[in-house]
């Protein structure tokens, strides 16, 4: 597999390689290489694929992985060292998908150590918008020791086209958001990971979109961590983008001030989804948790009911692609 090595500023303290191989190119922006570009590294890899490796720096841009087995790893000492950013709004680009940073479609995609934001918010004279920093949509796709920032929609784990299955592991990463900031209809697993709502009249961690009983479509969230800034208001679990939405959170620590119901309706006395709806928790722990106040429909699984969630069980025991990680 052909590896692309990025750099933000010059290459001096690197090795220097001869022109002849091609399985190692660096890419810098000050100009001692070919490819200028997180995109342009892309776009050499061949159609399998391959790895980049990104040094730290900001990047500028946005990006487009179509290719299966595209692989993007910061080369820093932590994901802030290396940034991926781009400030589009849905309302500026013609809807959610188009205001993406980073727009990941390809099978066994991967993403390690870095950051990938989209900024639109931080503009003060913006209005307000969706504005998606990572779109992931690939089958098969681990996202690993990643910063994800935004506001609004911030990450999208979705499934590809016609409904196709599309498989994510998200390991160790921190998401920040506020209005339904990960959403979409993926078969999603995030360990270890941390939610934060950042400031606003209202946050709501996710919106999950499962659109019929018999698809294969749940976020789960294990060992994960939810916090919020002090000017975060009305802050909930999730609430249902279609009817059936699915979302499981495993031995959560919720250090943030969450509704005591927990979840919340779609749109407050228009919509009924908490019937058809599977929302449940295991074992949530700090200020947050509350199993007494929940929203009736909601669930508070037992020790057996649990394991029916666990990283094996939600994915079949197929999880070849996942070869670092636990068995259970």
């Amino acid at each position: 597999m052909r590896m692309i090595a990025l750099s933000a500023a010059a290459l001096a303290e690197c090795c220097s390689v001869s022109a002849a191989d091609t399985q190692l190119l660096f890419v810098s922006h000050a100009g001692e290489t070919a490819y200028h570009s997180v995109q342009a590294a892309i776009d050499a890899l061949p159609p399998q694929g391959g790895d980049i490796q990104i040094a730290p720096g900001i990047y500028r841009e946005k990006v487009k992985v179509l290719k299966p087995g595209v692989h993007l790893k910061g080369t820093g000492k932590k994901p802030d060292d290396t940034i991926i950013v781009y400030g589009d709004g849905a309302i500026n680009v013609g809807g959610t998908a188009r205001s993406a940073t980073l727009n990941a479609s390809g099978d066994d995609f991967r993403l390690d150590n870095l950051t990938v934001q989209n900024d639109y918010s931080l503009k003060g004279d913006n209005p307000a918008s969706q504005a998606v920093a990572l779109s992931v949509t690939g089958d098969r796709d681990a996202i690993i020791h990643v910063r994800l920032l935004g506001a609004q929609d911030t990450l999208f784990a979705g499934k590809g086209p016609n409904g196709r299955m599309s498989r994510q592991y998200f390991s160790d990463c921190y998401i920040e958001g506020h209005i339904d900031f990960v959403f979409g209809n993926a078969k999603a697993y995030f360990r270890r990971c941390e939610l934060h709502g950042i400031a606003n009249q209202a946050v709501v961690y996710t919106a999950q979109s499962k659109g019929a009983p018999g698809e294969d479509s749940a976020f789960v969230f294990d060992q994960c961590r939810l916090t919020a800034e002090p000017g975060a208001r009305y802050v909930a679990l999730g609430r249902a983008w279609r009817p059936y939405a699915t979302v499981i959170f495993l031995s959560t620590k919720i250090d943030a001030p969450v509704i005591a119901e927990g979840w919340r309706e779609w749109a407050p006395g228009k919509t009924d989804t908490f019937r058809t709806a599977y929302y449940a928790e295991y074992k949530s722990s700090s200020i947050g948790a509350n199993p007494a106040g929940r929203e009736p429909h909601s669930h508070q699984l037992t020790d057996s009911e649990a394991a029916k969630w666990s990283l094996k069980a939600f994915f079949g025991g197929a999880i070849d692609w996942l070869s670092s990680e636990p068995s259970r």
